[in-house]
């Protein structure tokens, strides 16, 4: 009879330690941590490992939630403090020699970049290969990449797999380095490309916005109108950051001179308060004299104003500069973005 080989930490895969996490935590905790991961090659293996995981000894057990534990404290004294911060707490929790350990473990999953490969390959290409894929997939590859390279993939993919794909950017958070790696590897053997794994927070509406900036406007209105008509207030937040009170200084002269036309002189004062100088130069550059002196007045008898305040008049002038492009009176370029004209 064949000896059955001991499971020990030093012989086993990530994916095996995942499965060993995810049966000491037993059925319901592992189920909602199973769906949260996005791909179904990478459900399929843990399942499959938790499964051929018949006797794994105690300690081994405590090795794997130790090691778990470590990486994630290490990380968040990382985000909280730095390295340095880290390194002294996890020396006082440790010791030095394993501090030192987790924290080489930890800063070469920081220092590298997901999916790098990615970046210098064909857009359109990318876009085919993707298609057939799941959208939360494609969503993950895509938050990590730069924006110019996600916004020229999305640009090619189906509308109805580019409304998909956006929806599952907004949704993203901070991503296990564990899951990451092994999703890497799935990555690398489909496609035939090299990745490397990370850990840090992809995706999100910010990431969303960012990358929606930079697709082409029938791209953007597409996906934008989907996404509205399947939640309201997630492509509102989703505008608030296509497009910030600061970027006026990126706008023309005349779009500026339009916006002023329906702005409340007041809540222009107010919104300036809480503005740089270049903002203020570009709108008093855009008045007559006697308007620009009669709202610094306005700014200086203001006194000191609530930040919550500066930042709904802010907010108020935004809404206008959107509802101005979206009736095509005033043109908002996109960074990354040349438009079209037609003499």
């Amino acid at each position: 009879m064949t000896a059955i080989k001991q499971l020990n930490l030093s012989n086993m895969n990530a994916t095996q330690k995942v499965a060993a996490l995810l049966i000491v935590l037993g059925p319901k905790a592992a189920t909602e941590i199973l769906k949260n991961i996005p791909d179904e090659d990478l459900i399929e293996q843990i399942t499959l490992d938790i499964a051929n995981l018949n006797k794994v000894p105690m300690e081994t057990l405590d090795q794997i939630l130790e090691e778990f534990y470590s990486i994630f404290q290490a990380s968040g004294f990382i985000s909280r403090g730095g390295i340095d911060y880290a390194k002294i707490l996890l020396e006082e929790a440790y010791g030095p020699d394993k501090a030192s350990n987790i924290l080489e473990k930890l800063v070469t999953i920081l220092n590298s970049t997901p999916f790098q490969f990615f970046n210098d390959a064909d857009a359109q290409q990318l876009a085919t290969s993707f298609q057939n894929e799941n959208p939360q997939l494609i969503a993950l590859i895509l938050a990590y990449l730069k924006p110019e390279k996600s916004a020229a993939v999305l640009n090619f993919l189906p509308p109805e797999v580019q409304t998909a794909v956006a929806f599952k950017i907004a949704e993203m958070e901070s991503t296990n380095p564990e899951i990451i790696a092994d999703i890497e590897k799935i990555v690398e053997n489909k496609f035939s490309s090299v990745v490397i794994q990370d850990f840090s927070k992809a995706g999100g509406v910010e990431s969303l916005a960012t990358i929606l900036n930079r697709v082409d406007r029938a791209t953007e209105k597409k996906i934008m109108e989907s996404i509205e008509a399947r939640d309201k207030d997630l492509v509102e937040q989703i505008k608030d950051l296509m497009f910030v009170f600061e970027d006026i200084v990126k706008l023309e002269d005349r779009a500026i001179q339009r916006i002023l036309r329906e702005v409340d002189n007041k809540d222009l004062a107010m919104s300036l308060k809480g503005s740089n100088q270049e903002v203020k130069d570009k709108i008093f550059k855009n008045m007559s004299e006697r308007a620009r002196i009669m709202l610094t007045d306005d700014m200086e008898y203001m006194g000191p104003v609530r930040a919550k305040d500066v930042q709904e008049c802010q907010s108020k002038i935004v809404g206008i500069i959107r509802m101005l492009e979206s009736s095509g009176e005033i043109v908002v370029l996109r960074s990354g973005v040349e438009d079209e004209y037609i003499e």
